[in-house]
């Protein structure tokens, strides 16, 4: 007898599109129940997208872009928004760079005319090259070289499952990288990723479509028109033999463990990569995920457990190579061989004897109400919005898909679950090397 499926509400965010004669793409979504907006700007430009002897200039070039502009001073774009009552963020990912404000109602124009103003040209000096090196560097310190586990597994699995430089190298960068970069390499990127043509525009909450539409053109429509670069094909062969690596963290005070898996394109092939994305939470969110509970509760073989898409966390937000991960760390002395028999013995139940009662139906509801609480937020629905225009040309999707992780059968989840065998998994362990 087939287990139950949640009933998932649905959300009924309007939509509205257009194209500037710039090739700047916009995504307007109203909402009048509060005085609030949220703008993001999205370029289609990533840690995949370095060039070789570059690594960590996508994440270099985020930070240059809070450096002031060709009109506007070093800090104007943090004193603007602030002093609006506003906040304010980048970060960089696999697939994109994006850049966001919160802010009042009343404060469109201003948000607009900030992001139009770096969109035309960042302050490239010297100066705020090398002051930035040197931000990014101690950023690596602190997040990766003196911190346990630091990198782990985002930085340390990908060159063992993938063999080309863009999908396997270090995206936070080397330090030699990094000091080598100079303000002409700095233009030259600017100029090829950072065009009108190849970025997205959101627009969300409270305002006047055809008042905001005014602005946007305003602002953006007299932004120099560059077309979007060709963008290389990432694509990598899967792996058919088991690929496991190992290294000692000196500050680790425990063993860890992660494998993964590749799993269908997130964008060519997105019915037949949904159901990883379930599986993964079946597999490990909440207490009672079936290896929270054999792992974490029932054998103590592992302190803690999680899984999840994409190697920073994005289901939703990544495209192809990208993989299925699971995540593990162990007690004092743990057998990593022993968790990894494990996690190949419950995913063959699970493919073979299939899911308990009640446990789809669970599982899909808390992803609906994570998607559904990920984008009440006026900038949660921007953001989300502006990725899935840039990389799908469906921003509407943000509607549909608590509806469509419902729709996920159980006979779905155990052929995803067939799929994850050892030959096809790269794993990265962590020896501890911290423990006194």
């Amino acid at each position: 007898m087939p287990t139950r499926r949640a009933r998932i509400p649905a959300t009924k965010y309007p939509v509205e599109r257009f194209t500037l004669d710039n090739g700047l793409r916009v995504v307007l979504t109203p909402d009048r129940s509060a005085p609030v907006i949220g703008v993001a700007v999205v370029y289609d430009v990533g840690i995949r997208s370095e060039p070789e002897g570059r690594t960590g200039f996508a994440h270099l070039f985020e930070h240059l872009m809070f450096q002031g502009s060709e009109n506007l001073e070093k800090l104007a774009h943090f004193r603007h928004v602030q002093g609006a009552g506003g906040t304010f963020n980048g970060s960089t990912h696999l697939d994109y760079t994006d850049y966001y404000e919160t802010l009042p109602a009343n404060a469109l124009e201003r948000a607009l005319f900030l992001e139009a103003d770096r969109m035309r040209g960042p302050r490239l000096t010297e100066e705020n090259l090398r002051n930035q090196v040197d931000v990014v560097k101690e950023e690596i310190r602190v997040n990766v070289l003196n911190r346990p586990y630091g990198g782990f597994p985002w930085l340390t699995l990908p060159p063992v499952m993938f063999d080309t430089f863009p999908n396997a190298h270090d995206g936070y960068g080397s330090f030699d990288d990094l000091e080598s970069a100079t303000v002409a390499d700095a233009a030259d990127f600017f100029r090829r990723y950072y065009a009108s043509g190849n970025a997205v525009l959101a627009v969300s909450g409270d305002i006047d479509v055809a008042e905001a539409t005014g602005l946007i053109e305003r602002h953006f429509g007299d932004v120099p028109a560059r077309p979007a670069p060709d963008r290389p094909d990432f694509t990598e062969p899967d792996l058919t033999a088991e690929r496991r690596k190992s290294y000692t963290d000196k500050l680790a005070p425990l063993p860890a463990i992660a494998g993964a898996w590749r799993v269908p394109d997130p964008v060519s092939d997105f019915a037949g990569y949904l159901p990883y994305v379930v599986l993964a939470e079946v597999l490990t969110d909440g207490d009672a995920s079936r290896l929270v509970e054999r792992l974490v509760q029932r054998d103590r073989t592992v302190t803690s457990l999680g899984g999840y898409l994409g190697f920073m966390g994005d289901p939703f937000d990544v495209r192809d190579p990208t993989a299925l991960l699971l995540q593990a760390h162990l007690p004092p002395g743990g057998d990593v061989d022993k968790v990894l028999r494990t996690l190949d013995e419950e995913l063959d139940r699970l493919a073979t004897d299939g899911l308990t009662e009640g446990e789809l139906a669970r599982t899909q509801a808390r992803m609906a109400t994570h998607l559904l609480r990920d984008t009440d937020a006026v900038l949660g629905r921007a953001l989300r919005m502006a990725v899935l225009e840039q990389q799908r040309g469906e921003p509407g999707l943000l509607n549909e898909l608590p509806r469509l992780v419902g729709e996920v059968t159980e006979e779905q989840v155990r052929a995803a679950a067939a799929t994850l065998r050892p030959e096809r998994r790269a794993s990265i362990e962590v020896i501890p090397g911290g423990a006194k």
